[in-house]
């Protein structure tokens, strides 16, 4: 694609990853109010949720690949990279989130999941021995405060969610940044969809060991499993698709900022319709996190500047 028709539509990128973003955003709220009003069990969700949109994407990469939808089981290593990745990335984080949203709410979850960039950060740190730069320490020192606050509300003593809450939200971000980290090679030589929809199908399966799908089905109220629907498809799959997409007219760099309208439409949802009451410390303690990926983004442009000098 040329230069100048990728900024002419550079518009329709943003959109795409708005849409995106938000659609997971409002997928995480669907499914708290599965779990509130409608008595679906949160395990059930997880493995229907990741075997349906695995299946969905698959057949998606296949009509646009081919027999090539194939190709990442063709080698030993690969297979074994792809079993490791749909186990602690894909399977790890779609069960931590749910869990945290079952535990607490759709907003807080959502929230303290977005702190696994601070989690990278900290880790790739340790792991090449090095003190991060001023940027990354400002971040890192935003979303410790921002968590705090969230969790506590500015009180020492107490904490504002329940603590199996926290624990499977703070979770959720170990397994965002192990899913951020692992495929990364997988997704260089096999596309995203591929390495995502395999994944999802396989951390179904392996699930399926410890919640069958045929176990806690949910009763057949039709409202219930239209949401159902928009969770795997509209939540998960188009969210995915859509913002896929918007990275063929914009940066990385620009999405992950536009990254932030997750969990911002999750508390704004939760909040408006889910009678999620935040105090002002908990707002500012959001704030706080979610303003990290924009001090990341300042970051990624001075270092693309430095590889362009």
């Amino acid at each position: 694609m040329k230069v100048g028709n990728t900024m002419k539509n550079q518009p329709r990128g943003i959109w795409l990853a708005i849409i995106g973003t938000t659609l997971w955003g409002v997928g995480g709220t669907v499914a708290q109010v599965l779990f509130d009003n409608y008595n679906v069990n949160a395990s059930w969700l997880v493995g229907a949720r990741m075997m349906i949109a695995g299946i969905l994407l698959i057949i998606v990469d296949a009509k646009r690949e081919g027999t090539h939808v194939f190709d990442i089981w063709r080698t030993k290593h690969n297979a074994i990279m792809l079993f490791l990745f749909s186990i602690f990335g894909m399977m790890g984080i779609q069960a931590t989130y749910f869990f945290a949203i079952q535990a607490g709410n759709s907003a807080t979850a959502t929230v303290l999941q977005f702190i696994n960039p601070t989690l990278i950060i900290i880790a790739l740190a340790i792991y090449h021995r090095v003190w991060p730069s001023r940027l990354d320490m400002l971040s890192v020192i935003m979303a410790t405060l921002g968590t705090f606050l969230v969790v506590t509300s500015g009180q020492l003593h107490t904490l504002s969610v329940p603590p199996m809450a926290v624990f499977w939200g703070l979770l959720s971000a170990v397994g965002a940044a192990v899913y951020t980290i692992m495929p990364v090679n997988l997704i260089k030589e096999f596309g995203a969809v591929s390495v995502v929809g395999w994944s999802m199908l396989i951390g179904s399966i392996l699930f399926s060991f410890y919640h069958p799908i045929w176990r806690s089905v949910p009763a057949p109220d039709p409202m219930a499993w239209l949401m159902i629907a928009f969770v795997i498809v509209g939540g998960t799959m188009m969210g995915y698709l859509l913002f896929l997409a918007s990275l063929s007219y914009i940066t990385p760099t620009t999405a992950s900022v536009i990254d932030a309208c997750e969990p911002l439409s999750a508390t704004i949802l939760g909040v408006l319709f889910l009678s999620v009451h935040l105090s002002v410390a908990s707002l500012i303690g959001t704030g706080l996190i979610i303003s990290t990926v924009f001090v990341q983004a300042i970051s990624a442009n001075k270092e693309n500047k430095g590889l362009s000098e």
